[in-house]
């Protein structure tokens, strides 16, 4: 008889092995028809403060909003501040991918990317002449 999910610990190392700033960038990635899905919440963001880039097999996601203070700001007594500023920034290994063709679309606070797997190439035996 289990007292406790299961899950419940699950979670809890999750969270204990990830960062605050990942927290605040939560994703599904799953393959569906030879093609990696990455849906990213990020919300509180606009498509221009979000960059996806990749490099050496990375993909990368950066998200960074920069905190603008104006004349108006000196006159507030602020009780309370909970909304962050800064950068948040994820990345995964996705060695087979195929960078030309990779499609990102954002819409109400997601990020979806799909990330086409480079055609699978055949492995080929050659015969190094010893001289």
């Amino acid at each position: 008889m289990d007292l406790m999910p299961r899950r419940f610990f699950d979670d809890m190392f999750d969270d204990f092995l990830t960062t605050r700033r990942e927290q605040n960038m939560k994703c599904d990635i799953y393959e569906k028809g030879g093609d990696y899905h990455i849906e990213m919440d990020i919300p509180g963001f606009t498509k221009d403060e979000i960059s996806v880039t990749t490099k050496d097999g990375y993909l990368t996601i950066t998200a960074e909003k920069k905190e603008e203070k104006n004349d108006e700001d000196e006159d507030k007594n602020y009780i309370r501040r909970e909304r962050s500023y800064g950068k948040y920034e994820r990345s995964f290994y996705l060695a087979d991918l195929d960078e030309d063709k990779i499609d990102a679309s954002f819409k109400d606070g997601m990020l979806k990317i799909t990330v086409p797997k480079k055609a699978e190439q055949k492995e080929t035996k050659k015969l190094i002449e010893i001289k």
